[in-house]
This record gives C-alpha cells, structure tokens and sequence, in this order.
C-alpha cells in the first residue's frame, strides 16, 4: 500500500510546524519513519508545496516525485483535492490504478508503524471499503455550550437534553478522527468526496499515542508522550 503524507508550507497555528524540531528531529521525520518501517505499505509520499518541507522528506528516505500546485496549497484547499491529486499522479506515473491508499498527516508524531500494521491488518480483516483511526473524545458533546453577545450561555445542541449537567460517568462514550491514519477508496473520494461510507471500519488508539499538534503547546505534550514511551521501552 501507497502512504501519502500532507505536508502544506503554511501554518498559522504554529509557523513552519511540519518541520519544527520534535526531541532532536523535524516533526514529519517521526511520520516518514512510522510509514517505511511499516511491513505493509510499499511506498511514502510526500505531498507538500514547500522547498524546505521537500527537502527534509527526502533526507529521511520520502519521495517527493512532485511539488502540491498552488491552488491545492492555500488555507481553503479541501483535502480531498489533495489526495485525489496525489493518487491521480501516481496512476498517472504507473500506468495502474489506484484503488486503496493511505494517509497519515504528520503532526501526528506519536503513531508508529505497528499501529499502521495494524490499521492495514483490521482493515483488511474487516473487507471495508475504508479505515479512519479514532480516539476517545475527551468531552462528552453534551457539554459544549455556546456565548451570545451578551454572555449568556446556552448549550450547543450536541447530545441528548440534560446531557451538559451529567456526570462524565453517565455519558455514552464518544470517539473522535485523530489523523492519524486513512486508508482511502480513490472511487469514493472522486465520487462522493468523503472518507466515510457504511462500510468504514476504525482503527481505535490511545489519547497518549493521538497527540495531534496544532498549537505550541502541543508539541510539550508530545514530547512528554515519547520520553514516556522511552523510558517504558
């Protein structure tokens, strides 16, 4: 299987974020790695618009085969564009089509192969048409509250009625995308532009291995996550 990493140049959350140094290495580096210690997957891509990102993919053993156009680069670029680009150059460039493939966004550090061998195994076991890796939900929908003008609040409309003042206990578990790892059907994404069907199975992992950085402080947390891992290892 063909793994596809996104890698756009702009971050306004954390500037230069894909490869912002992680515990001695550039954040997409753990992601490259994850992929190509996978026994299932065959090839790592790395989809990105910026020089720098390219060069620091391929110094850790990434083809970048080409360079993301600008129209699939700016903030309101759908990813489904993106991945339905990447697989049409590779179908392009072999001739063969491309039914399934992965994506694993890189800020997600914290996932590593055996999950992607896992994932590739469950979906396979399963006979699903897609995978989407989850994590449990830190908040039950029921608490999300809106605040007008004025500073009244009142809930969201997520859950059932009363849910917001349950204990967490009591409330039904919810799960959450974590990006860490798609496996995609390139037919469903071109025809109906969606990961999800009635045929898509999960992946469930950890919130400890689901660190995904979109803020700063984001990367602490990451950081404390691996020298965990190192330290039980």
């Amino acid at each position: 299987m063909i793994a596809f990493i996104p890698a756009r140049g702009g971050s306004k959350g954390v500037p230069g974020k894909n490869i912002k140094e992680l515990c001695g290495k550039p954040l997409i580096a753990y992601t490259i790695e994850a992929c190509k210690k996978a026994k299932h997957i065959d090839r790592v891509i790395v989809t990105t618009d910026d020089e720098d990102i390219a060069r620091v993919a391929r110094e850790y053993g990434a083809e970048v085969p080409f360079m993301r156009p600008d129209y699939l680069a700016s903030d309101t670029a759908s990813a489904v564009d993106v991945y339905i680009h990447a697989a049409e150059f590779v179908m392009n460039e072999t001739g063969e089509k491309l039914e399934k493939f992965m994506v694993c966004l890189p800020t997600v550090p914290c996932r590593d192969e055996h999950h992607i061998d896992e994932a590739i195994e469950k979906f396979e076991a399963d006979k699903s048409t897609t995978l989407i890796s989850f994590t449990e939900a830190e908040t039950p929908p029921g608490w999300y509250h809106v605040v007008d003008e004025n500073g009244r609040v009142s809930n969201a409309g997520f859950g059932a009625a009363g849910s917001n003042i349950a204990n967490r206990q009591t409330n039904a578990t919810f799960y959450i995308p974590n990006g860490a790892i798609y496996i995609l059907d390139y037919e469903l994404l071109k025809e109906k532009r969606t990961y999800y069907c009635d045929n898509t199975t999960t992946y469930v992992m950890s919130r400890e291995d689901s660190v995904d950085i979109d803020y700063p402080i984001d990367f602490e947390i990451a950081e404390l996550m691996m020298e965990k891992k190192l330290d039980n290892n």
